[in-house]
């Protein structure tokens, strides 16, 4: 492919992620008056939306099949930050998820490990079934085995951070791909089933031997579930402020930069709030509708596409940010535990938007691929 056509961009894509920003740095604006501190999030947020645009650019330029050459490569080169990450990472919130960058800000490698699993997954995937057209059950299980070693890897190695929100992303993400991979549905049940006994085996611990339960996994994995198993009392100050703040916005929400509670966190997890305070109903109603419409245009693109490869990396893409959304909008209404995953493209943070920049790059290359003219 020339470099022109390397070059074309589809608008049905671009065109959500351009609201998506104007959304994302007028509601970030909004929700530094409720911070205690002065951060200047929506001008960095800002810069971080220019800094993708040119790593969107990059990635356009090198293609999906030098990416996909190297995947390997940056697959070793994020466990090995994330490896770092436990020595060298700057605890924050009782949790080494970030390396601080003096004057710039915080790294976080388990974002740009997202998307480089999918790569790493459709590589793998696409190769299998190059090699064995019609798999006996050995060779699929030989090969389920060297997925969950590659899972497994990363998927230690962040909930040691600890960031179990992030693992959960991991795991659905190679759930989905495999799903739409065509391997046998039988695997999936003995998945589920193994993955039911351990749940039961882990709540039976926690709810009637806690004693136990905390001497053989730890004081830090018993707080995390007690968090999670909380949610439904829908009780905690940062999730009653921000409810109310919603509730309260009514039709059309007190108007831009208005926000009449504070909340933490309004500029990451608890983003919707803001927007919803502000906008309303009506407001929240065109962000799911502009969301949704994102996710669609993502789904039939990778109905469009012919390689094989480009149909599982639209899959994990599609998974992992259909389950942000929901994650993250759904923990706002206390539907959801609360878990800390951001709003893709919405919440601010520099390494999940680069991250999200660069995965646009990706659907921009398969857009590529499957037009058959180019429209200037």
């Amino acid at each position: 492919m020339n470099l022109r056509k390397r070059m074309h961009v589809d608008i049905s894509i671009v065109f959500p992620v351009l609201l998506f920003a104007v959304i994302s740095i007028a509601t970030i604006y909004s929700a530094e008056s409720l911070l205690l501190e002065e951060g200047n999030y929506a001008l960095k947020q800002s810069i971080w939306y220019l800094v993708g645009s040119f790593a969107t650019i990059g990635i356009l330029l090198l293609g999906n099949k030098t990416i996909l050459k190297y995947s390997w490569y940056l697959y070793i080169g994020c466990n090995l930050l994330l490896v770092l990450l436990l020595f060298f990472g700057e605890p924050i919130n009782n949790a080494k998820c970030w390396f601080v960058i003096p004057h710039i800000g915080v790294f976080q490698p388990s974002e740009f490990m997202k998307i480089v699993l999918i790569l790493t997954l459709s590589r793998m995937i696409g190769n299998f079934q190059k090699r064995y057209p019609s798999p006996t059950l050995l060779e699929e299980f030989l090969f389920l085995l060297r997925v969950l070693l590659v899972v497994a890897i990363p998927s230690i190695l962040t909930f040691l951070e600890p960031d179990t929100g992030v693992v959960l992303i991991y795991l659905l993400i190679t759930f989905i791909m495999l799903f739409t991979s065509g391997i046998r549905y039988r695997w999936f049940v003995i998945l589920f089933s193994i993955c039911g006994v351990i749940l039961a085996a882990i709540l039976d611990f926690y709810f009637f031997h806690q004693e136990l339960f905390i001497d053989i996994f730890g004081t830090s994995f018993f707080l995390r579930i007690d968090r999670l198993l909380d949610w439904s009392s829908r009780s905690g100050y940062q999730l009653e402020k921000g409810m109310t703040a919603i509730g309260s916005g009514g039709l059309f929400g007190y108007g831009f930069n208005h926000t009449p509670l504070y909340f933490p966190e309004p500029q990451t997890d608890f983003i919707f709030a803001v927007f919803s305070s502000n906008f309303g109903f009506v407001g929240s109603i065109g962000l799911f509708l502009l969301l949704i419409y994102f996710d669609i245009r993502l789904i039939t693109l990778a109905f469009q596409s012919k390689n094989l490869e480009a149909k599982y990396i639209i899959s994990g893409i599609v998974a992992m940010l259909i389950y942000q959304q929901f994650q993250n909008i759904g923990m706002t209404f206390g539907v959801l535990p609360i878990t800390g995953i951001t709003l893709p493209f919405i919440s601010y943070g520099g390494s999940s938007l680069l991250s999200y920049m660069l995965m646009l790059g990706i659907l921009l290359n398969i857009a590529n691929e499957n037009k058959k003219r180019i429209f200037y």
